[in-house]
C-alpha cells in the first residue's frame, strides 16, 4: 500500500503509514508502552503532593494519538498490566497498584483510546483540532486521577484537586502545546505533496 493511499484514507492515523502487518502492530503496541515506561521515569516531585509532574501523561496521549483507539488501549493496557506486575515503569520507578496516583494511570488507559479514536476522526491534523483532543484526554486522566487519590488517601475532593490537579495544569499546557506543533508538522511532512 502506498503512503499517498494511505494519507488520504479517512480514518488513518500516523501509524497508519507504515505497512500493514501483525508484527506492525505487535511493535508499535510494545513501543507504546515502552515510550510511556521511559517517558514516566522524567518525573518530578510536587511538594505536597503524592503525585510527581511526570513525561507519562504527555506519551500516553501521543501514543493513543499516534496509534488510534484500539492500538493505544493496547500499548497503555500494557504499560499498565507490566507495572502491576512489578516492572518498575510508573513514574518515579514505582510498580504495583497501590500508590495513590494508580488512579492516573487508568485515567491514562482510556485517555489514550478516547484521543486515538479522535485521531481516527481528523484530530491530529490541525493544531485547533490537536488542542481539543489533548484537552479531552487530559480531562479524562483527571476525572479517573483525582478520584481515585481522593480515595487511596482520604482527602476530600477539594484538597484532591489540590493536590492532583491543580499544580499540574501549566505543565500539561506546555505538554499539550507540543503535541499540537508536533502531531500535525508530523502529518504535512509526511503526506505526499500535489
Amino acid at each position: 500500500m502506498s503512503t499517498a493511499t494511505v494519507t488520504t484514507r479517512p480514518g488513518a492515523v500516523l501509524a497508519d503509514l507504515l505497512p500493514a502487518s501483525r508484527t506492525r502492530d505487535v511493535l508499535l503496541v510494545a513501543g507504546g508502552a515502552a515510550l510511556t515506561g521511559l517517558a514516566a521515569q522524567i518525573a518530578v516531585p510536587v511538594p505536597g503532593s503524592p503525585v510527581p509532574v511526570s513525561g507519562q501523561t504527555f506519551a500516553a496521549l501521543l501514543v493513543g494519538t499516534a496509534l488510534g483507539a484500539r492500538r493505544g488501549f493496547l500499548s497503555l493496557a500494557l504499560y499498565a498490566v507490566a507495572g502491576m506486575a512489578g516492572m518498575p515503569w510508573f513514574a518515579e520507578g514505582e510498580a504495583g497498584w497501590g500508590m495513590p496516583s494508580f488512579g492516573y494511570i487508568l485515567g491514562m488507559l482510556l485517555a489514550a483510546t478516547v484521543v486515538g479514536a479522535l485521531a481516527r476522526r481528523g484530530a491530529d491534523r490541525s493544531v485547533l483540532r490537536m488542542a481539543g483532543a489533548m484537552v479531552v484526554g487530559s480531562a479524562i486522566i483527571y476525572g479517573i486521577g483525582v478520584p481515585y487519590l481522593a480515595l487511596a488517601t482520604g482527602m476530600s475532593m477539594t484538597e484532591a484537586v489540590a493536590a492532583g490537579l491543580t499544580p499540574f495544569l501549566i505543565g500539561d499546557a506546555l505538554k499539550a502545546a507540543l503535541a499540537m506543533g508536533a502531531l500535525p508538522t508530523a502529518w504535512k511532512l509526511l503526506s505526499p505533496r500535489d
